[in-house]
């Protein structure tokens, strides 16, 4: 088993979504930003995805910022959120003999946080 975290300022998800026009569609997939864009309010749904991609991404051995591209990890579904692999990283996975990825993701007024559970394949 292997396990990921990650918590995140909300405040600073924010802002890159304002200062950074392209942030959205570099980090997130389609069906991620119509989600998040749907809620009432946007970055705390963005900010519980960045988190969840961390926590994923730590749990697989990645040094987040630099190994992957942000969408090969997609958080999908609700109420319980559930990962899809692509790429490197379904590659990375499968490399490791990775299992099903159990995600738990929470937020307060302002922090995000995600725990990634990784099961032996």
């Amino acid at each position: 088993m292997r396990v990921g975290i990650d918590l995140i300022e909300i405040e600073r998800i924010r802002r890159a979504l304002e200062r950074y026009p392209r942030f959205k569609e570099r980090c997130f997939t389609e069906g991620e930003r119509a989600y998040c864009d749907s809620r009432r309010n946007p970055a705390e749904s963005y900010a519980g995805r960045f988190a969840g991609k961390e926590a994923v991404g730590k749990a697989l051995g990645f040094g987040v910022a630099r190994a992957f591209a942000w969408r090969e990890v997609e958080i999908v579904g609700r109420p319980k959120p559930s990962v899809s692999l692509s790429g490197r990283v379904a590659r990375r996975a499968k490399d490791l003999g990775a299992g099903r990825i159990d995600l738990s993701m929470t937020h307060s007024r302002d922090l995000a946080n995600a725990v990634a559970v990784v099961e032996e394949g």
